[in-house]
């Protein structure tokens, strides 16, 4: 990306929402802050529920120009008119995806701490690769995508970089000049205000 550029924020909703109070705690965030993406990130895998959850996102996200994204589920994303998926298992999906979705849909890969996988994804078309988790964190075993994956993939490769998982504004701050996209979520999601938590968050890429 050009050091000129700030990055942007793509939100990441909770893994499990409740659809009386979530849009509008969303629609207050995009309301506060200039949003680039916002990526359905449900655990659940009933389709009624991930079905339901989109449509009240969308109607959030769309009449303010905002993309949204779903995890996983490309056939969801494309029966429900949604602006993409993201691929969690790196780059095996990504083909696949991109011939369900066609060349016009977002479609993401998470590649963990890998640069490698990170290469193949973008070689089979993804639009953007995540790595994390950018902090400090004690889920998984604990491995952290490390400042100079972000350095080395924004001098030598053009496909945009989402830094995402653990982050606090001391990790932005580092970050700010090697990413495209910081995907932020339990980090203001957990908060009593969230457009206020991520206040916080967006001023340490200044």
């Amino acid at each position: 990306m050009a050091e000129t550029e700030p990055p942007r924020l793509y939100l990441i909703t909770p893994s499990e929402i409740e659809l009386s109070r979530f849009p509008g705690q969303l629609a207050d965030v995009l309301d506060a802050h200039e949003v680039a993406c916002v990526r359905l990130a449900l655990s659940s895998h009933d389709e009624d529920t991930l079905c339901r959850a989109a449509d009240a996102c969308r109607d959030v996200t769309t009449p303010r120009d905002v993309a949204l994204v779903i995890d996983t589920h490309f056939v969801l994303a494309e029966r429900l008119g949604l602006d993409g998926v993201h691929l969690t298992d790196g780059a095996r999906s990504v083909r696949k995806a991109r011939k369900a979705l066609g060349a016009d849909a977002i479609v993401g890969a998470f590649c963990g701490t890998s640069r490698h996988e990170g290469m193949n994804a973008g070689e089979s078309g993804a639009d953007y690769i995540g790595f994390g988790p950018a902090g400090l964190s004690a889920l998984g075993d604990g491995t952290q995508a490390d400042p100079e994956l972000f350095e080395w993939w924004s001098q030598m490769i053009e496909i945009p970089v989402v830094a995402e998982g653990a982050l606090d504004p001391g990790t932005i701050q580092t970050l700010t000049p090697n990413t495209d996209f910081f995907g932020i979520g339990d980090e203001i999601w957990r908060q009593d205000t969230p457009s206020k938590a991520l206040e916080s968050l967006v001023s340490a890429m200044r």
